[in-house]
């Protein structure tokens, strides 16, 4: 497993080992939250080196999957309560400019997970909640560790349930009446009830947790990159469009860049020929 370094974004350049990256296999980045001591919380410099790392993924022709996961014993318990760690943004901004754009920072990390055109998949070692679980929510593909625990948890910190993207998210995955639930409670589910209301599509032992989402990977590698790409971005899209209409009509010109491609002429021979598709990203 090689290591790839990440280069941080924002103003200043945060310090390193917040974010770790490697390349366990040809096309797959894994990328893992790493502040382990502090159960991979949101703080800034966390926050802007996964900006950062995901921009950098973006522009990267050779990665093809991403897996998300955390150090230690945590996926992410969501923003550090401890503090955020950038006291002068207040001397910069004043409190309430200050806090409107840590939130925008914040919350910008689900679009950018959404915006990806690599797919990602959430390989959940452990708890997921708040801002953490917004980024498991963000995610295209959604495994879970045996251990793992979920929760809104931003109406038991004080705040609105309705956050980083989780209210649009959530009910769209396992249904509004779940959600709606899960977000007045606040309360902590586990990897079971995930699975049963379909947050997770699996659920795994942990030592198993990461060869899975990486088995997951490859099969998702076992299609072209193009077809892959615009797949992750017409199935979220489905979610928003006014009517069956117009993602049919959305879906029509996708099917015609897709089958235009040398890509879907290799697809077509692989199988015909049972044997594994060697893709150009053409």
């Amino acid at each position: 497993m090689t290591t790839t370094p990440t280069t941080p974004s924002g103003p200043a350049d945060p310090p390193t080992g917040t974010v770790r990256v490697e390349t366990p296999r040809d096309g797959v980045r894994v990328v893992t939250l790493d502040r382990s001591e502090r159960l991979n919380t949101l703080d800034v410099t966390l926050v802007q080196r996964l900006h950062r790392t995901l921009d950098e993924i973006a522009a990267d022709p050779t990665c093809r999957v991403v897996v998300l996961t955390g150090a230690g014993r945590a996926f992410s318990a969501g923003l550090d309560l401890g503090g955020y760690g950038d006291p002068e943004r207040d001397e910069r901004l004043g409190r309430t400019l200050a806090t409107l754009e840590r939130q925008r920072e914040i919350a910008a990390l689900t679009e950018r997970l959404h915006s990806l055109p690599q797919p990602v998949i959430a390989a959940v070692n452990g708890p997921a909640a708040g801002g953490g679980l917004a980024l498991v929510c963000a995610s295209d593909v959604r495994i879970a560790a045996e251990g793992a625990v979920f929760a809104v948890s931003f109406i038991r910190a004080g705040f609105s349930a309705c956050d980083i993207g989780v209210s649009w998210l959530l009910p769209r995955i396992v249904g509004a009446g779940a959600a709606h639930e899960l977000m007045l409670t606040g309360r902590r589910f586990d990897a079971v009830e995930a699975h049963r209301i379909g947050l997770v599509v699996e659920v795994v032992a942990p030592e198993a947790l990461l060869d899975v989402a990486l088995a997951k990977a490859e099969e998702i590698m076992l299609n072209g990159p193009i077809q892959v790409e615009l797949t992750k971005e017409g199935m979220w899209l489905a979610l928003e469009v006014p009517s069956l209409r117009t993602m049919i009509e959305l879906e029509n010109r996708q099917q015609v860049i897709t089958a235009l491609t040398k890509d879907s002429v290799e697809a077509r021979r692989a199988f015909l020929e049972k044997r594994p598709p060697s893709f150009r990203g053409r």
